[in-house]
């Protein structure tokens, strides 16, 4: 049977995941990975033996499409990423496109998603928010300008190393507003860092691992 099941993964701790993904990554003969060696620590965790681990990682996405649409036409199939769900700033977009042009059936497992764990637990609006992922390395602050007349909740995810650079690009644009940041959710040390973007100067951000920053412009919750 032809079929593509999209599963979201753990973004930290291996006990978020749902008891129907792990039904499927048991059942099906073939998964798509990112980093095999990151899929296999999951199955090893839940004693999922016998799996063909296929590679599919980001710039490599598009010349390995050809390949796994000929196992796909012939077999049921799950696609993971490293943490979280698939597409979201990690490969599986063009997978998925190229399932619906083929008419391959295709079955999208809800589950963990660090952006949304980021944003309910940030305590900033919720009500509308917009997802930017990793933002351009070059150009910055004339993308975010586009937004600076919007009410709504930004979401970022940034590396520890562009992190207090993407900050200072904020205040220069947004001038006032909220800034929390997420760091290793879901693991032993995860941590919300609340303050306002003025107040920058004063914030260690001497940060490591995994992270989200949520920004609301004009806002403080902690007054």
């Amino acid at each position: 049977m032809s079929k593509l099941y999209v599963i979201a993964t753990p973004i930290g701790n291996l006990k978020d995941i749902t008891i129907r993904s792990l039904e499927i990554l048991k059942r099906v003969d073939y998964i798509i990975c990112e980093d095999t060696r990151r899929t296999k620590i999951l199955l090893d965790h839940y004693e999922i033996k016998n799996k063909k681990l296929i590679s599919y990682f980001s710039p490599q996405e598009e010349k390995r499409l050809p390949s796994i649409i000929k196992i796909l036409k012939k077999n049921e199939t799950a696609l993971v990423v490293d943490s979280g769900m698939p597409a979201i700033s990690d490969p599986g977009y063009l997978l998925i496109k190229e399932c619906i042009k083929r008419k391959i059936k295709l079955e999208v497992l809800p589950g963990p998603s660090a952006f949304l764990t980021s944003l309910v637990g940030s305590g900033l609006p919720t009500d509308k928010f917009l997802f930017l992922g990793f933002l351009p390395k070059k150009g910055t602050k004339n993308y975010l300008r586009k937004y600076k007349n919007i009410e709504v909740t930004l979401i970022i995810y940034e590396s520890p190393k562009r992190l207090i650079k993407t900050l200072k690009i904020l205040k220069e644009v947004f001038k006032n507003g909220m800034v929390v940041i997420a760091k290793e959710l879901s693991k032993i040390y995860e941590e919300y860092i609340r303050f306002n973007i003025k107040e920058i100067e004063n914030i260690d951000l001497n940060i490591k691992g995994e992270i989200t920053v949520i920004f609301r412009k004009d806002m403080d919750i902690l007054k």
